[in-house]
């Protein structure tokens, strides 16, 4: 990818996200944030899943 492409599609990414309103930007970054899983299992995987699994079992 040449110099020129990459000015060219930072630009173009740029004014597609002005283009939208802010209050559609800020509703697509907060359906984004609670479409994530918490970070815990995304960064262990099932582990910290499986241990509070087996606490609250046992209690």
């Amino acid at each position: 990818m040449s110099t020129n492409d990459y000015i060219k599609y930072i630009t173009e990414t740029f004014v597609k996200h002005f283009e939208i309103p802010k209050e559609e930007r800020r509703q697509l970054r907060l359906e984004k944030k609670e479409a994530k899983p918490p970070a815990i299992f995304q960064w262990f995987g099932l582990l910290p899943l499986s241990i509070s699994m087996m606490f609250k079992r046992k209690g």
